[in-house]
């Protein structure tokens, strides 16, 4: 796995292979005992699908925001050489409308909302020409707003507060990037071991990343880490925080709301739902038996629960699906 131009249809592959070796989850060390406490009521109820993609054209869902209207951006892989990713708008009924449509080859993976309601996205490439940051503005046409080296993945993608940085998580190398949103010169806001990847058949260090409470949170996915780094009143990266370990596979994730610090994770290879409270513990609270296929990102609005799914172990089943989050049951769970 040395070499970054394997092809994506490959890496899909072995993600499943990620998931055949990843079935024991180790908790934090300073997770409390009754992380794996089986609790009286689900924490996750009424899961359904909004909507359905096919896999097969490249619809391989990657990452999620949601709309002041009710609707979500979903970023679309492309998946296998010949496929175009894609910037998609899915609106409550499970309609699909096509906002940008990238080139055969290349990947659209992270995606943000700006305050003006601009879509920002990275766009991975082989080509030097577009590999980077990508802004889609309401009423006009996409531009790449800064560069990124080609042949790297550009993953996660989050936007501060202000509204004036744009932070991205790269996956090879294991670097943050830092991005101004009217954009220029990408600048490595953060490399540091623990956002590199390890040694295993899917080697993607940094990979979901979330501007959230003064912090850009970080997952490591080979790592099974979720990390936070505080950010400096210069705008630099503070001392990494690891949050917790052992959540194998994890892509990306969110928050349960602006403020607080408990997070839905997407467990890409284990085909689950974690639940991570602020002390480290973990709970799993959705698995492939309620039709979770190598999920890739979170978001929530109130009580539902958003989830894309990419299909990437089966080549198939690829789809956004939503719950319902029972608050009562989710907090008895960090109290227990």
């Amino acid at each position: 796995m040395n070499d970054r131009r394997i092809p994506l249809k490959k890496r899909f592959r072995l993600a499943a292979a990620v998931a055949a070796t990843s079935a024991v989850l180790v908790s934090a060390p300073y997770a409390s005992a009754a992380t794996d406490q089986t609790q009286p009521k689900p924490v996750v109820t009424h899961v359904k699908t909004v909507a359905s993609f096919d896999f097969a054209v490249g619809d391989a869902p990657e990452n999620v925001t949601l709309n002041p209207d009710g609707s979500l951006t979903v970023s679309m892989l492309g998946g296998s050489v010949g496929r175009r990713p894609a910037l998609v708008r899915v609106d409550v009924s499970g309609h699909r409308e096509v906002l940008v449509a990238g080139q055969p080859g290349d990947m659209i993976t992270g995606n943000a909302r700006g305050h003006d309601g601009s879509v920002y996205y990275n766009v991975s490439s082989a080509d030097a020409a577009r590999s980077g940051v990508w802004k889609l503005p309401l009423d006009g046409s996409p531009r790449r707003i800064a560069a990124l080296p080609a042949g790297e993945l550009p993953n996660g993608l989050a936007i501060d507060p202000a509204g004036r940085t744009l932070y991205v998580a790269e996956s090879f190398k294991g670097v943050v990037w830092s991005v101004p949103v009217s954009g220029g010169t990408a600048t490595r806001w953060l490399t540091d071991a623990s956002l590199a990847p390890a040694e295993s058949p899917l080697p993607l260090g940094a990979n979901g990343l979330r501007f959230h409470n003064g912090a850009v949170w970080v997952s490591n996915f080979s790592k099974g880490a979720l990390l936070r780094v505080p950010v400096t009143a210069t705008g630099s990266a503070g001392p990494v925080h690891v949050v917790t370990s052992g959540v194998v596979g994890i892509d990306d994730f969110n928050f349960l709301s602006g403020r607080s610090d408990v997070v839905f994770a997407a467990l890409n290879s284990t085909d689950e739902i974690a639940v991570v409270y602020p002390n480290g513990a973990k709970k799993t609270v959705l698995t492939a038996a309620d039709g979770l296929a190598s999920p890739t990102a979170t978001v929530v609005r109130g009580q539902r629960l958003y989830i894309t799914d990419g299909g990437f172990a089966e080549s198939r089943d690829a789809k956004l699906q939503q719950g319902k989050i029972n608050f009562s049951a989710l907090f008895a769970s960090s109290a227990s």
